[in-house]
């Protein structure tokens, strides 16, 4: 997988390049967003210092869970692989994401050294895929729970989604389930999360950030939630100034 990266203007010559990886979102893990390589909405970012890179992954539809994680630790290692060419500093890496996006990014993230979730696609194998920070936007945790907890609208979405991602219902395939959720993951380990989630998401109850937060908690690990009040499943209101400030004090606090 090789990453779109956008470097930091002039203006950001004089701060430190570190490194911020957007999984593209794809409603559902289904399709790709059209436009998303070109409007990534953390690229702002980039105005204060950092680099960003879009990254791509193989879609449910061509092929299943873990293929999307093993695409994106490819791309994280091939940036640490090409960090002089492109000029940033991949010591410390942060990997963010939206809906799908999130999920994934929250999943790479807790996952660091998973001898399941590595994969062994590229060719820079002898790089780390380890991230520093996760930024998860609406996101999903739970995939055992998430049915349970969906509204009729969220069923008609998730349950196809589900199909095609795992290859069966989470009851079906409930390993591959465990495996696929950042929930059963978490150790004292893993790198400090923001969540953002909108209580009103009929897609991704907020309740998914919930367990993800308390997972967290109980690991000692530090761990914010960001609920976006009357937030649904996306919308500016995510990506406005105040909550990429958000972002950026974050990321500053966790990747010195």
């Amino acid at each position: 997988m090789k990453p779109a990266v956008c470097t930091p203007g002039a203006s950001a010559s004089s701060r430190p390049k570190r490194k911020a990886c957007w999984c593209e979102p794809s409603p559902n893990w289904r399709r790709r967003r059209a436009g998303s390589k070109s409007d990534v909405p953390i690229r702002a970012l980039s105005d204060v210092g950092y680099a960003i890179a879009s990254v791509d992954y193989r879609l449910s539809p061509v092929a299943p869970f873990p293929a999307q994680v093993h695409d994106i630790k490819a791309a994280i290692r091939y940036l640490r692989a090409k960090e002089k060419e492109y000029g940033y500093d991949a010591r410390r890496i942060a990997i963010a994401g939206s809906s799908a996006g999130g999920h994934l990014a929250a999943l790479v993230g807790v996952s660091n050294g998973h001898s399941e979730l590595e994969g062994t696609v590229g060719e820079h194998l002898q790089e780390s895929s380890d991230v520093q920070a996760i930024v998860s936007f609406y996101g999903m945790s739970n995939l055992t729970t998430i049915l349970s907890q969906s509204t009729p609208h969220g069923l008609k979405v998730r349950v196809p989604a589900l199909q095609l991602l795992l290859g069966g219902q989470p009851e079906e395939k409930a390993e591959l389930a465990r495996l696929a959720s950042p929930v059963f993951q978490v150790d004292a380990k893993d790198p400090p999360l923001l969540l953002l989630h909108g209580d009103q998401d009929p897609q991704a109850p907020i309740n998914q950030s919930h367990e993800l937060q308390g997972r967290y908690d109980a690991a000692g690990v530090p761990c914010r939630l960001v609920v976006v009040h009357g937030g649904k499943h996306g919308g500016s209101e995510f990506f406005d100034h105040q909550r990429l400030k958000l972002v950026q004090e974050f990321l500053v606090e966790r990747l010195q």
